[in-house]
């Protein structure tokens, strides 16, 4: 989920279970389906699928996997045709909510994500309400180790395009303009960095703080909800929760 700081549980994503790591190499398997529809199968020849790549590395998704997806979103093994779709409304509290999804059935995917909303207390709203709340913004993260020189990696970022370089406890954050994501993250590829993660995010302008116990434990129910559908990419917010105080 995203928040305030997305990577509050970045090890926790990193020791999810098998079963939880097969639902995010089939949400990945997704967004390369609708790279490669949009630019061809070759990596070479299309940044998106390249960023796409990077992200499912990222991820630890095995080659293999990653090369069946490519394959299948070409038409060699067969293809699913799916739409890319956000949706955005409101959780308790008045918390703003957008919810970016994949699907090969969109009535079903609205159906879903209104009553994830409904059945945690908030509500699905019209194209608009809350995007306005957010930046789309490139996210790079890499985990700050004793082997990573903090000046060298700013200064890498900063002259490959970044707009700013944030250092956290546990990782260093790189945002960059949506332009300039693919051309910052290859060149630190390039410069031997690897990645937490590396994908375009939404970024709150403004934080919703002081939820009460009760409204929160609603909001993280409503998380969960939303991130258990497989057709749920991703989940942005600008809700301050209990797993982010000590941010």
């Amino acid at each position: 989920m995203s928040g305030h700081s997305k990577w509050a549980n970045i090890k926790n994503k990193k020791e999810k279970t098998d079963s939880q790591r097969g639902k995010i190499f089939t949400k990945i398997g997704r967004e390369i389906a609708i790279a490669v529809r949009e630019g061809g199968g070759d990596p070479a020849n299309n940044s998106k699928l390249r960023d796409v790549i990077a992200k499912a590395k990222a991820s630890n998704m095995p080659n293999e996997n990653i090369s069946r997806s490519i394959k299948k979103a070409s038409g060699e093994i067969g293809s699913v045709s799916y739409e890319e779709i956000v949706y955005e409304g409101y959780g308790p509290g008045g918390v703003a909510v957008m919810v970016e999804v994949v699907t090969d059935n969109r009535n079903r995917a609205a159906a879903d994500v209104r009553h994830c909303f409904d059945k945690s207390g908030g509500s699905l709203g019209a194209n608009g309400c809350v995007s306005y709340m957010f930046d789309r913004k490139g996210v790079i993260v890499i985990e700050r180790t004793t082997e990573i020189d903090e000046d060298k990696l700013m200064e890498a970022a900063l002259e490959a395009g970044a707009e700013d370089f944030i250092t956290e406890d546990d990782a260093f954050e790189i945002r960059t303009e949506v332009a300039d994501f693919s051309s910052v993250r290859e060149s630190l590829e390039s410069a031997g960095y690897s990645f937490i993660t590396a994908e375009l995010s939404r970024i709150p302008q403004t934080m919703v703080e002081n939820l009460d116990e009760e409204t929160a434990q609603k909001m993280m129910k409503l998380l969960e909800r939303l991130e258990d559908n497989d057709d749920v990419q991703e989940v942005f917010h600008n809700a301050v929760l209990p797993e982010d105080d000590d941010e």
